[in-house]
C-alpha cells in the first residue's frame, strides 16, 4: 500500500469517523426528547423522539456516505498535494541512482520540512559531485603521471637499442636513474595522499616544530648546495601537538618546493619557526624564484598542479641537480595541515618566488 493511499484512508477514515461523532452526539441530545404523543398548549400534537429519528436516520446516512467519499476524495488529491515534493525528491534521486549527479530538487515554496529536506538532499548532491569530480580529475593526472616516466625510459632505450654503438652508457644510466626516481616519488606521493585520506589520523603526540625543522634542512642541505641555493633559518621555540612523521612530511615538502622551484644557483630559501602571541605554532617558508601569478596560487595546493617556472611532467631540465617534483608535494601540505587542523596560507611576491605561512593550534587546543 502505496503512502499516498494510506493518507487518503486516514483522511477519510478520520472525516468519516468525525461524522459519526456528530451523529452520536445528536443521537445523545435527541435522547431527552420524550416520546410518545405529545402536544403543544393548543392541543396540536409535536414530533416525538421516534418521529425525529424517523426523520433524521435516513439523511444522516446520507451525509455519512457522502462524507465518506469526500473523504477519499479530497483525502487522494491532498495526499498527492502533500506528497508531491517528495515525488520530486524520489525522481532526482532514480536520475542520481542511474549515475547522473548534475540533477537538484529546487524545492521552492514554504520553507517546511520538506523544503529543508530537499536543500539537504541538494547540498549533499553538491558534495558528492565535487569529491567524485576531484576524484576523477586526480585519478587522470595520477594515470598520466605514472604513465609519464615509463613512456620516457622506453623512448630512452629505444634509442640505445637502435644505436647500441653511440651510447653514453653512463648519462643513459643518469637518465634512467632520474626518471625512475620520479616514479617512485610519484607513486611514494600517491600512497601519502591515499593514507591521509582514508586512515584516521594517530593519536597526537608533543611535537617540538624548531628541532624537527631543524633536522629537515639539514638532511636537504647537500641537495641546496648541489643547486647552489642558500638555505638560511630562524628557528625559534614552537611546540604543537600532532603526528611527528607527518608534520615531518609537511616541512619537508615545503622546504624541497622552495628548492625544486627557485631561481637556480644564487637563489634563497628561507625558514622560520616561532610562537604567535596566540600561543600558536607557526612555520614560514619564504623562497625566490619565477613570478607566480596571483590567480594560480590558490591551485598550488591542487594535485600535479604547477605554477610558472616548474618543471614539465617528461622529466627535469638538463642539467638541473635538483629532479623535479611529482606536482604533489603541496597538495599533501594542505592536507596534513588540515588533519591537524592547521591554517595554511599561500602568496606569491610581487618580485617572484612562494611565500608559504602554516599556524598550528596550540598544545593542548
Amino acid at each position: 500500500m502505496s503512502a499516498r493511499l494510506r493518507l487518503t484512508l486516514s483522511y477519510a477514515g478520520y472525516l468519516f469517523v468525525a461524522g459519526c461523532g456528530t451523529v452520536a452526539l445528536l443521537a445523545y441530545v435527541l435522547h431527552f426528547v420524550p416520546d410518545g404523543n405529545l402536544s403543544d398548549e393548543r392541543g396540536r400534537p409535536v414530533p416525538d423522539r421516534s418521529d425525529l429519528l424517523d426523520a433524521l436516520l435516513p439523511k444522516l446516512a446520507v451525509v455519512l456516505a457522502l462524507l465518506a467519499v469526500l473523504g477519499l476524495v479530497g483525502g487522494w488529491l491532498l495526499a498527492g498535494h502533500m506528497l508531491r515534493p517528495l515525488q520530486l525528491i524520489h525522481a532526482v534521486a532514480q536520475q542520481v541512482a542511474a549515475g547522473s549527479l548534475a540533477h537538484r530538487a529546487h524545492l521552492r515554496g514554504t520553507r517546511d520540512e520538506f523544503r529543508e529536506l530537499a536543500d539537504t538532499f541538494d547540498t549533499m548532491l553538491d558534495r558528492l559531485q565535487a569529491s567524485f569530480d576531484e576524484h576523477r580529475r586526480f585519478a587522470a593526472n595520477a594515470s598520466h603521471e605514472l604513465r609519464t616516466p615509463y613512456a620516457v625510459e622506453r623512448a630512452m632505450l629505444d634509442v640505445a637499442l637502435a644505436d647500441p654503438d653511440g651510447v653514453d652508457v653512463g648519462r643513459l644510466l643518469r637518465r634512467l636513474d632520474e626518471t625512475n626516481r620520479r616514479g617512485t616519488e610519484t607513486v611514494e606521493a600517491l600512497l601519502a595522499l591515499t593514507a591521509l585520506d582514508q586512515g584516521r589520523l594517530p593519536v597526537r603526540t608533543p611535537v617540538d616544530l624548531a628541532e624537527l625543522t631543524a633536522g629537515v634542512v639539514s638532511d636537504l642541505g647537500a641537495l641546496a648546495d648541489e643547486a647552489g641555493l642558500t638555505v638560511s633559518t630562524e628557528l625559534g621555540e614552537g611546540d604543537l601537538d600532532g603526528v611527528p612523521a607527518l608534520v615531518r612530511q609537511l616541512v619537508t615538502n615545503l622546504v624541497l618546493n622552495g628548492i625544486r622551484h627557485n631561481t637556480g644557483p644564487g637563489g634563497r630559501v628561507h625558514v622560520t619557526t616561532g610562537t604567535t602571541e596566540a600561543g600558536t605554532a607557526e612555520l614560514r617558508v619564504v623562497n625566490t624564484g619565477p613570478v607566480v601569478a596571483p590567480h594560480l596560487v590558490a591551485t598550488l595546493v591542487e594535485p600535479f598542479v604547477r605554477g610558472v617556472g616548474r618543471t614539465s611532467p617528461g622529466g627535469s631540465r638538463r642539467g638541473d641537480p635538483v629532479p623535479p617534483g611529482s606536482g604533489l608535494g603541496l597538495a599533501i601540505v594542505a592536507r596534513v595541515a588540515e588533519v591537524h587542523g592547521a591554517d595554511l596560507q599561500l602568496s606569491a611576491p610581487p618580485d617572484g618566488g612562494l611565500s608559504v605561512r602554516v599556524v598550528f593550534p596550540a598544545p593542548g587546543g
